[in-house]
């Protein structure tokens, strides 16, 4: 920083963090949806409070709406095997990352639907596995400076004996690998590239974190012992 840039404003060091989060905080100017298809983009004119208090500039802003979802990491404690599975993903694809992703299983929540009852209706479409347990771990905003999604990501015990082979809904053209690997391995897929996406890399560290709590209560053995 030279002399003549300006400097942040400092805070007091006791002021909340949300203090700008009041009813009248955000003022919508005018709003419209200019694109409508399977998923949608709503148009916003609106100004906020500023940091300061004073008012922001009016301003434009484009927040893609394509609902809320789930996302389940299938895990068998007593084999310490996980069920991920692979399948095409255009977004993938568009950002130049390897298309076909190795991901935990996930899905849209319809109007009205129990987010735990889509995470057990998923989990059986696209694996074919029944969840004996949903362990919530985090409730989180997609990406919030253009989305207004938000995900329920779980962690579903199961027995993984018999998992794997191919899965999905024909009438929506799914095409799904689901696989059985050690947890392990399904760790040191991360930072390779498939399965790099947010609810995969969340939950495997969640469960690299609570797999030794897991298995003693399902009455396994320590991991390595």
């Amino acid at each position: 920083m030279t002399a003549d840039q300006p400097r942040a404003t400092r805070l007091p060091t006791d002021r909340p963090l949300s203090d700008a989060d009041t009813p009248d905080s955000v003022q919508i100017l005018a709003a419209d949806s200019p694109f409508k298809g399977f998923f949608r983009i709503d148009r916003y004119q609106l100004r906020h409070r500023k940091h300061d208090g004073s008012w922001s500039e009016p301003m434009t802003r484009e927040v893609f709406e394509r609902g809320h979802a789930v996302a389940v990491l299938p895990y068998d404690p007593v084999r310490d095997e996980v069920v991920l599975i692979e399948q095409f993903r255009p977004g993938a694809l568009a950002g130049g990352m390897p298309p076909w992703q190795i991901e935990v299983v996930a899905g849209i929540i319809e109007a009205n639907e129990d987010p735990d009852d889509v995470a057990r209706r998923e989990a059986d479409e696209e694996s074919g596995l029944h969840l004996q347990e949903l362990i919530p771990i985090s409730h989180y905003l997609a990406t919030p400076g253009g989305s207004s999604e938000t995900i329920r990501l779980y962690c579903g015990l199961i027995d993984a004996t018999n998992a794997g082979g191919l899965h999905g809904l024909d009438h929506e053209n799914e095409d799904i690998h689901a696989r059985a690997m050690a947890f392990d391995a399904a760790f040191d897929l991360l930072g390779q590239g498939p399965a790099d996406n947010a609810p995969t890399v969340m939950a495997l560290y969640w469960l690299a974190l609570n797999q030794t709590r897991l298995r003693e209560r399902a009455g396994a053995s320590a991991p390595g012992a």
